[in-house]
């Protein structure tokens, strides 16, 4: 990518800027019922209902991870507890930035308006982003939405409330699966990948690759 000025930075929050530790709680709270050597995929399958309960209509998000859990449970033979899941919910606002987002955003938050669309409910976003240190022009919510990523309703939602179009935006994420690819279908061209290890690079949807937010000044010529 060249260096584009855009009217806005768009990012995906969870895992993206606030560290996020889903699957830190599971090894913690299924040691005693998963064995250390299988935890691996357990946390593999959890991420992955995560995944396909925000792929339909919108729904809570406490009842997206309790039903992921669910459904993680069942496929290993071990009891679902709904407390459990709860857990999950009421933990996500506790969790603060990746140790180099602060500064990186530092750099450009009074150049370029920086926006939020994140998988999350209103209740619990604004705890997160006060966190990450650095004033937001936007924070847009799936419960807000009625959409979550990667559904295209959910740009769309941010797109039309910002007034501008897909040309007018950078969008900047550590994921491919929720984030970069709907962003390609939307036309939206500039987009960062911020690899966090959690996703492989994937060079075929067009982005320019950091390793943190540090380096996403220079994409954006500051």
């Amino acid at each position: 990518m060249t260096v584009f000025r855009p009217k806005y930075i768009t990012f995906d929050c969870y895992g993206t800027l606030t560290r996020f530790r889903m699957s830190d709680m599971a090894r913690e709270m299924f040691a005693d019922r998963i064995p250390a050597e299988q935890m691996d995929q357990f946390c593999k399958d959890f991420n992955g209902y995560r995944f396909d309960e925000v792929l339909g209509p919108w729904q809570p998000y406490d009842q997206v991870l309790k039903s992921a859990l669910e459904r993680t449970c069942k496929r290993w033979g071990i009891a679902y507890k709904d407390e459990e899941g709860q857990a999950y919910y009421d933990a996500v606002p506790s969790w603060g930035p990746h140790p180099d987002v602060t500064a990186g955003l530092a750099k450009i938050a009074d150049k370029i308006p920086l926006v939020i669309y994140s998988n999350a409910s209103d209740s619990q976003i604004m705890s997160n982003v006060d966190k990450l240190g650095v004033p937001f022009y936007k924070v847009f919510t799936a419960e807000q939405g009625q959409a979550y990523k990667p559904r295209l309703a959910a740009f769309e939602y941010m797109l039309d409330n910002l007034g501008c179009g897909p040309e007018d935006v950078l969008h900047v994420s550590s994921s491919f699966r929720y984030d970069l690819i709907p962003a390609d279908y939307m036309n939206i061209k500039n987009k960062v990948f911020v690899n966090r290890s959690h996703e492989p690079s994937t060079p075929y949807y067009t982005n320019t690759e950091i390793k943190d937010i540090g380096g996403l000044a220079a994409v954006v010529g500051l």
